[in-house]
């Protein structure tokens, strides 16, 4: 009886331990299934509820096989090195319809650098008449140029292809007849040829004559958030002059669909989008975003102001070869919305503005005695 009685008492507490040990767990379990409950509800609720398509990666789209080919050519061709050597060149090529009206203070932005620049002129109307040595027996085969037009484009693949030819030639710069040099030629061939980007002027305009403007026919290899903006004047390395020259794949999509009122409402600008839109897509991290080409929009036409004589002076011209901010206007809003962003070379603040348009001509005589002040000499 004695051992009976004790072995009661050992069983007891091995008993009340047992039920300490389950009541934590049964808890555990409990809070866990009532957890799960709570998260599936709000998963499967109308507003959580998630397609399976939508636990996907967001770019799942497959390649066409053009594309695969185009972004390969483009990998290969940017692996291609750059070398600066004593006989690398600037070509500046000159989209005009006919004679240069600053042909004179260019010349004196050349002279004595003789052998540093090449020279490109298309003319669409009519052949230059030139005072210049510089300009004389330089222009290209030309064809005609309608604004707004993938002419425009054209026209700038006819001169860059022209100045590819000259291997020396590293650094591509389109100008307008309207353009003038803001800098001196030690200071600009300092600044584009030893730069780690081309300037080209991409940005995102979400208004009516930004993306508004994308077609649904460039699908799929142009998608609506893929579609930029941008000026057309750029400067660019060799190797995006080869890649330019290389593309068929986005250019087509821009000849065939970009243009006016190819769809209901749409006026697509071509110059204004296809190297904005190809260069965001292909080489994102090459390209500045920006345009060194001086233009005043503040107008708000179609298109940007030109400056008159009386609108000339040294400080005029001194706050414009100033500038670090870099200004790109969008269509949003009523008087359109401005995107600010700093000016780097190099990941170093400097002007933004090598060249700057438009200018009448009859500034020229002002801008001649003023040339040798405004300008800079050391990047």
């Amino acid at each position: 009886m004695v051992e009976a009685q004790q072995q009661k008492i050992y069983q007891g507490p091995r008993h009340h331990h047992r039920s300490s040990l389950k009541k934590p767990l049964w808890l555990l379990l409990t809070v866990s299934v009532f957890s799960m409950l709570l998260i599936c509800s709000h998963m499967m609720s109308p507003r959580h509820r998630k397609t399976p398509s939508s636990w996907l990666p967001v770019h799942v789209r497959k390649l066409t096989d053009q594309e695969v080919a185009a972004r390969a050519v483009a990998r290969h061709i940017l692996k291609t090195p750059h070398f600066i050597t004593e006989n690398s060149k600037i070509a500046f090529l000159f989209l005009t319809p006919g004679t240069l009206p600053f042909e004179k203070l260019w010349d004196e932005f050349f002279k004595g650098h003789e052998g540093k620049f090449s020279i490109y002129i298309h003319p669409s109307n009519e052949r230059p008449v030139h005072i210049s040595s510089h300009f004389f027996d330089r222009e290209i085969h030309s064809d005609e140029v309608t604004w707004g037009r993938i002419s425009v484009v054209d026209a700038e693949k006819r001169l860059l292809v022209s100045a590819l030819e000259d291997p020396d030639n590293q650094h591509f710069v389109l100008l307008s007849e309207s353009c003038i040099p803001l800098h001196t030629f030690d200071y600009t061939y300092r600044y584009l040829m030893y730069s780690n980007v081309s300037f080209i002027e991409s940005f995102v305009d979400p208004g009516p004559h930004g993306n508004g403007r994308h077609m649904e026919r460039m699908l799929p290899e142009i998608a609506r958030e893929d579609f930029r903006k941008g000026a057309q004047w750029f400067t660019m390395k060799r190797q995006h002059v080869v890649l330019v020259m290389a593309d068929s794949l986005y250019y087509s999509k821009f000849r065939e669909y970009c243009g006016p009122w190819i769809e209901a409402g749409k006026d697509c600008i071509a110059d204004e989008h296809y190297l904005p839109t190809f260069f965001s897509m292909i080489d994102p991290v090459g390209i500045s975003n920006w345009s060194v080409t001086y233009v005043d929009w503040s107008e708000r036409s179609w298109h940007p102001k030109t400056y008159t004589a009386n609108e000339i002076s040294l400080d005029f011209m001194k706050n414009v070869t100033s500038k670090e901010m870099s200004i790109h206007g969008t269509s949003v809003g009523e008087h359109g919305d401005e995107l600010h962003w700093p000016c780097t070379w190099n990941g170093i603040t400097r002007p933004c503005y090598l060249f700057a348009r438009k200018f009448h001509p009859d500034t020229l005589d002002t801008l001649l005695n003023l040339f040798p002040n405004y300008t800079s000499t050391a990047v």
